[in-house]
């Protein structure tokens, strides 16, 4: 692994945690638990190996298709993950993003998402962009009706819509496109994942089942990284860049 072609951005579809428990003949919630401390691993890997910012597809707007048992047990477990945890993102230098509509979740969940965001929005290290009550379908369509009142309002012209005015309605507005994209448990499909920001980023599917994935898969998800040509719909390559 090159430290000098670190992708700048790494997006995590973290799948698994139920077959993970399935096969241990354990409740899945079993398998969540174990995929959150996963979840802090990576984090730590992350910001050591110098990734600006990951992205972790935490909670998806077809997560409430789940049994309300599930679902409950999901957000309790983001609850006491921020409770605990916001000391060490700050003292790590961990910036916490959102990305998705949180005004679905329990007042609780919604109030610690919004104070851990700002107690840690002057962090520079790393930021951990979670992905919560997220769907890439609906963040284009919001993004859409966005460009649709502006021009509505005269505030800007049909003539000036492009891809960088598009993308400024964006959950990611402010945040460069993923270079690397991982999927665990051997699924090979980005379930409505990011699917704009996602263009040109390198995909990656690993065998292994998130609650089983460590540090080491990461560096070899980078490792693939780094010897793949990114063209960006060229003809020569361009070197990634840290």
């Amino acid at each position: 692994m090159k430290q000098e072609i670190i992708p700048q951005h790494i997006a995590i579809i973290m799948d698994g945690n139920g077959r993970w428990a399935k096969k241990r003949h354990l409740p899945r919630t079993a398998g969540h638990r174990k995929g959150v401390q996963v979840v802090e691993q990576i984090i730590d890997a992350a910001a050591d190996l110098g990734v600006n910012v990951l992205t972790l597809y935490a909670f998806s707007t077809e997560n409430w298709n789940r049994p309300k048992t599930e679902i409950s047990m999901l957000l309790r477990t983001l609850h006491h993950f921020l409770n605990i945890k916001i000391k060490k993102m700050i003292k790590n230098g961990v910036r916490l993003r959102i990305m998705g509509d949180i005004d679905k979740f329990p007042h609780n969940v919604k109030a610690a998402l919004v104070e851990a965001q700002k107690k840690t929005q002057r962090n520079t290290r790393l930021i951990l962009n979670l992905a919560l009550n997220y769907g890439s379908r609906s963040e284009i369509i919001q993004a859409t009706k966005k460009v649709v009142q502006y021009v509505s309002d005269g505030i800007i012209g049909v003539d000036k819509i492009d891809e960088d005015i598009f993308s400024n309605f964006l959950y990611t507005k402010d945040l460069p496109d993923p270079d690397l994209m991982i999927r665990t448990s051997g699924e090979m499909r980005i379930s409505n994942f990011m699917l704009w920001q996602l263009s040109y980023a390198e995909l990656y599917f690993c065998n292994k089942l998130w609650p089983d994935f460590n540090k080491n898969d990461l560096k070899e998800a980078i490792a693939q990284f780094q010897k793949r040509e990114r063209r960006f719909g060229g003809v020569h390559a361009v070197k990634a860049a840290h």
